[in-house]
This record gives C-alpha cells, structure tokens and sequence, in this order.
C-alpha cells in the first residue's frame, strides 16, 4: 500500500489496511461470544465453587478448536488473495530492474494502458538504484538511527500493548468489573471475559485506529506517535499510582473508562505509527526487510511483555499468588514499569523523521547518489 499510494494520502491508505485489524478483533470477539454462549446453554455446568472438575464440562474442549479452527477461513482468503496481486512497480522497477514489467504492472491495477520507455526508462531506473547494501556503512550512515528508531519503538509499544492485551481478564477481576472465577463456570468465566474485551476493543481500540485513519495526513505520524507514548504514560501511572483506590468495587466504572483510553491512544499513536513509519522511511530494496525486522523487534517485545507480566504482576503476599508462580512486584508495581516504557518510547520516538506530505524517494533518499567518502557502501553486496 505505501508503495501504490500517492505522497497525500498514503499514511491514511497504510493505516485503514492497519485499521482492519480492528474488524478482525471484534470478529474474533463475536465468534467466541457465539461460540461459547451456544456451549453455555446447550452444556449446563455448575460454578467452580460448587463442583471444581464439573464446572468445565468435557464439552468446553470442543470451543477452543471450534473458534481457533474458524479463523483458518480468513487466512485462507488472504494467501489466496496475495497470490493474485502483482509486484508494486516501485519493487519491479527499483529492485528487480525491470521498467517494462513495471508498466505493465501500473497497466492492470490502475486499468490504463502505459507504454514503457524501454531502453531510456531502463537505464533511468538502474542510475538510480545504489549499490550498497543492509549491512554496509552506508547504509549504516543513511539509515542506521532510522532502523534503531523503528525497531526500538516497536519493541516497547508491544511489551506494553500485549500485557494489557493479554492480562485484561485478571485486571478487570481486580477491579470488580467481572465476578470471581470461582463464581462461575469455565464456559461462563469464557463469555463474560470476551464480552468485556468485546467492549474494550469496541469503544477504545477501534475508534483509536480510525482517528489515526483520518488524521494522520493532517498532524503526521511523528505527532501522533509522540501523542500516544505520552497519554498511554499518563494514564497508565492514573491506573496504577492509586492503584488500591481503584480496586475498591464502586471505583471500577472510572477505571474502566481511564483502561479503555490507553487503547484508544495506544491505536491513536505508536500501535498504528510504529507499521506504517517503517513502510516509508527506507529504500524499495531494503523497504520490507527493514520492515520485517521492525516488526519482528515488536514481537519479541510482546514476548517479553506477555511472559514478563505475568510474573511481575504476581501479589507479593506469598499466600495471594497464582498456583507454580513465585512472588512479583504486584499489579500496581507492574503497571508503573509500563509506564516508564511508554517513557522510553516516548523518547526513541525522535530518533525517526516524520514522513507526511513526501514522496518515498524523497524520504528514503534513494536517488541520492552514494557518498564517495564512504566507499565501503558502494562495494557492499
């Protein structure tokens, strides 16, 4: 998408392809409510409290292929898809050198007839294109802040992003906003987890993504970004430095309210920022790899955040932690240190050039000629 869209309107196209994701948890939220509410009524089953091995009926097995299976129909529909789709000509021009192709390409997506310049556009297309490569001092000098940029923010947005994603359930039971799992079933405690995340996502996190849709080509991603790192911090340290005050039953509404808008910056800022900064900043050869290796940074912060929440959050009462864990900092104490990650965010986010209103060429720098006091760049392959 950053490579078909004009200098205008592509961080609006970038982040509605992003934006999508959005549809996909509330579908995902629907087919579990579904699923699960048909298994409920269906399957009867006392609560925990009554009858600890009853209170999940062998049936419960039966949901979570159910909803797991279903969503091999829409990564289907995407392989199928992807496989239709033709080669940006920015990539077939630019990387595979290929003019001719290229127009042909334009020809069948804009659905107008190009005639390449063969023999000129060619040799245009390969002046154009230097020779140094990822792992040179070249690229190192162009771009190496940039990559650190991208990847450094999105490793932090996601250790941050993913615990609250992942551990929603146990901080809405801490604040009341759900019953004890041990009042209800396995299939009940299943439903009433997914319709609260239903919820969040409904009112915090969507409405985030498309706020960045129509924004971001007014305000640009640099601002949004800066924008979302500080109201996550904000409200995060609202969240956890009167922590105790919250947890009191008839405070839950206000917490919920306060939880629901660090999703909504979270998606009005770096979540969306963090895929569409590194589709634009980086040359058509090293585009998806220094993309891919921004986004594999995040995953390996949700990793850390998944598992490194988990333990934190453990009570530090030894009596009050999770059966197999040992004690943590508590919740309060884990929800500050996401707070100073935001920080951290906060600040590599000046290590990345904001992008609005500038063609891809221009901002990468890829018809610049290769610095000659660098010359290791130019002999890297």
């Amino acid at each position: 998408m950053a490579e078909y869209s004009n200098k205008k309107t592509r961080g609006a196209f970038i982040a509605a392809v992003f934006a999508m994701q959005g549809f996909g948890i509330l579908a995902g939220g629907i087919v579990a409510m579904a699923v699960s509410a048909i298994f409920r009524a269906v399957c009867k089953a006392p609560a925990y409290s009554v009858d600890p091995i009853g209170s999940t009926v062998p049936q419960a097995d039966y949901v979570w292929r159910i909803i797991l299976m279903l969503g091999a129909l829409p990564a289907a529909l995407t392989y199928y898809w992807r496989l239709t789709m033709p080669e940006t000509p920015r990539y077939t021009a630019l990387v595979a050198k290929n003019a001719e192709k290229a127009s042909q390409d334009m020809s069948k997506v804009m659905g107008i007839e190009m005639q390449p310049q063969k023999e000129v556009g060619r040799e245009k297309v390969i002046n154009r294109s230097n020779s140094f490569g990822l792992l040179s001092m070249e690229f190192l000098r162009r771009h190496g802040l940039h990559l650190l940029g991208t990847a450094s923010t999105w490793f932090l947005l996601d250790i941050a992003y993913y615990s609250q994603n992942l551990f929603q359930k146990d901080i809405f039971s801490a604040v009341g906003w759900l019953p004890k799992a041990h009042t209800m079933s396995a299939l009940e405690e299943l439903f009433k987890i997914t319709r609260a995340q239903f919820f969040i996502a409904l009112c915090g996190t969507v409405p985030g993504y498309w706020f960045t849709v129509f924004l971001i080509d007014y305000i640009g991603r640099f601002t949004i970004q800066l924008i979302g790192f500080f109201f996550m911090t904000v409200f995060m340290f609202i969240l956890a430095i009167p922590y105790h005050h919250w947890t009191l039953k008839e405070n839950n509404i206000g917490f919920i309210v306060i939880y629901g808008l660090t999703f909504f910056f979270a998606n009005f800022g770096p979540n969306s920022t963090t895929f569409i900064v590194p589709a634009e900043i980086f040359p058509a050869r090293f585009r998806s790899t220094c993309h891919g290796i921004s986004a594999a940074a995040g995953k390996a912060g949700a990793i850390i955040g998944a598992f490194g929440f988990l333990y934190a959050a453990q009570n530090q009462d030894k009596s009050k932690v999770d059966p197999g864990y040992s004690t943590g900092i508590g919740m309060k104490n884990a929800l500050i240190v996401l707070g100073m990650i935001n920080v951290l965010g906060f600040l590599f986010t000046f290590l990345v050039p904001e992008t609005k209103g500038r063609s891809l060429e221009e901002i990468s720098g890829e018809n610049e000629q290769v610095d000659q006091a660098h010359p290791t760049g130019v002999e890297a392959v």
